[in-house]
């Protein structure tokens, strides 16, 4: 067991555990926050989304010992910001959300995009997003819902 410190949601956490157990199995069974979704386990889906240090993360390939010491936001903790509520109504308006599975990781790639870039085009966008897969709603309503947020959120990024 090794003790682990981090910032989750920015909440302080210490956990006593395996440093090599995946981080979203930790985020699911030991944080109960079930916004990360398990979806490839290999790290191709982007269902499993997270930001650490304000950079878009795969938890479902992370050992949990490279979180010590980080800033972890998950989908529940940003659901608390302002910018969520831009992201979140330009998905609803452009008919961007379906089945759920993949939209908090894409939510989580949108903010990781317009953070770094708070005027992408649409290849840059769909370069953003290129880690997270929608299997119901497609990626043309995500990428309107995308250009929808960036002119909503003007001066939130």
């Amino acid at each position: 067991m090794t003790k682990i410190t981090f910032t989750f949601n920015g909440k302080p956490i210490e956990l006593h555990t395996d440093p090599s157990r995946r981080f979203l199995d930790v985020i699911r069974n030991d944080l109960k926050h079930t916004g990360p979704k398990e979806g490839c386990g290999e790290g191709e889906c982007g269902a499993c989304a997270v930001l650490i240090n304000g950079h878009i993360v795969n938890s479902c390939i992370l050992p949990l010992a490279n979180v010590h010491h980080q800033e972890v936001m998950t989908i529940e903790g940003f659901s608390k910001t302002k910018r969520y509520a831009v992201i979140e109504e330009a998905f609803i308006k452009e008919g961007a959300v379906q089945c759920g599975i993949c939209i908090p990781g894409m939510i989580i790639a949108v903010e990781s995009l317009l953070n770094r870039n708070p005027n992408p085009s649409d290849e840059e966008i769909r370069v953003g997003l290129s880690g997270n897969l929608c299997r119901c709603t497609g990626y043309n309503m995500i990428v309107k819902a995308v250009l929808r947020a960036k002119e909503m959120g003007k001066g939130l990024w």
